[in-house]
């Protein structure tokens, strides 16, 4: 074993998903005998127990599982019926899975700054990207954060326009009294084991109030059919296993307690860290974010993560290269998105979670004062 391993070992984990499972070990463990002892594994019991606690969790009538966040963006956009070539308005700085959901439809992504302040879709800066072949708008709640959503409500209204929401880092955050999942005509949710609602592997679901579309995502997830062997629409293979589905039910009982410890270590982390060399995250209003992670940033940003890394406290990048720059789109490559491509050139996420203890906290405050 090496230094650098033994490094690793004793690190300050940006996110300790073994701690953060342990605490729910029990229920876990009775919830996966259940499934094991049913003989039934997929599109059963546990998936309609979950779905409809995270229906009524999020205000919908409608929750449809599915295998992750990428699918069930995809879902969405293929049950609406969309053209190929017709357009979805969509955050420059989104991590990509939010713009290979319009692509895989054959519709066309239409990048839009952010807002510096919140890192989300800048409202101000849609309506001059909307065009006859609009179609909709894609917020994505990044971070967290929800967006703020009054003016983009009142553009979709105005231009005829559907909403859809990327809600996959933003479990529970709520705006103007409702929460993230019910604040357009669908949402995606991932459930990616790092999520604030995480599995125990891949998985993600579908939200929404229309029972049209309820239906018909439904079917689209299941080869498009309702009924064994009768294939209404061309489909795809995208459920959410009786597992998966046991394991997010037990974890959703906690989810606004979870979500309350990391609003805890934010404000802390707000109030403390003092370093001019650092720009903190913040937010508009403090039940709207959930604080998926916290990405301060700084010039100076690979010096910064290596100093963290000396001094045994692990951070992530989200993200290092924004959409436009990547090879997957490399049409795009000349353009510029000048505030997209700051933020993406010195973001970094320092160790946020529910499990982390007061001390931890407090080490990673000294550590980034001390920079």
């Amino acid at each position: 074993m090496d230094i650098y391993t033994v490094r690793e070992e004793f690190m300050l984990k940006f996110l300790d998903l073994y701690k953060i499972n342990e605490r729910y070990r029990k229920e876990i463990d009775t919830r996966i005998k259940e499934v094991l002892d049913s003989g039934w594994y997929l599109l059963g019991n546990q998936d309609k127990t979950f779905e409809q606690d995270f229906a009524n969790y999020c205000g919908v009538k409608h929750c449809i599982g599915c295998a992750n966040g990428l699918d069930a963006l995809t879902l969405i956009i293929r049950a609406l019926g969309f053209k190929q070539g017709d357009e979805i308005i969509v955050p420059a700085n989104t991590y990509i899975a939010s713009i290979l959901a319009i692509s895989e439809n054959g519709c066309t992504p239409v990048l839009v700054e952010p807002d510096i302040k919140t890192y989300n879709i800048n409202p101000d800066l849609i309506e001059e990207k909307i065009t006859e072949k609009t179609k909709a708008i894609m917020v994505v709640h990044l971070y967290g954060q929800a967006v703020k959503m009054e003016k983009i409500w009142a553009l979709a209204k105005k231009y005829n326009l559907k909403i859809i929401e990327d809600s996959a880092q933003a479990h529970g955050a709520i705006y103007q009294g409702k929460r993230t999942g019910n604040l357009g005509d669908a949402s995606g949710f991932s459930f990616y084991p790092g999520k604030n609602l995480g599995c125990l592997g891949d998985g993600g679901c579908v939200t929404t109030n229309d029972d049209e579309l309820a239906l018909k995502i439904r079917a689209l997830a299941n080869y498009g059919s309702h009924k064994k062997y009768c294939n209404l629409y061309k489909g795809i293979n995208s459920r959410l296993d009786e597992i998966q589905a046991a394991v997010l039910d037990v974890k959703l009982k906690y989810l606004d307690e979870d979500n309350e410890k990391r609003c805890q270590i934010s404000k802390y982390y707000r109030e403390n860290i003092k370093n001019d060399k650092i720009i903190l995250p913040n937010t508009y209003d403090e039940k709207a974010h959930v604080w998926h992670v916290f990405a301060v940033r700084t010039k100076d940003r690979d010096e910064f993560q290596e100093y963290l890394k000396n001094n045994d406290i692990q951070t992530l990048i989200h993200y290092p290269t924004p959409p436009h720059k990547q090879e997957a789109y490399k049409e795009w490559n000349h353009l510029s998105y000048p505030i997209t491509e700051e933020i993406h050139k010195t973001i970094i996420s320092i160790p946020i979670s529910p499990v982390m203890t007061e001390e931890e906290v407090k080490k990673v405050v000294e550590v980034i004062n001390e920079y």
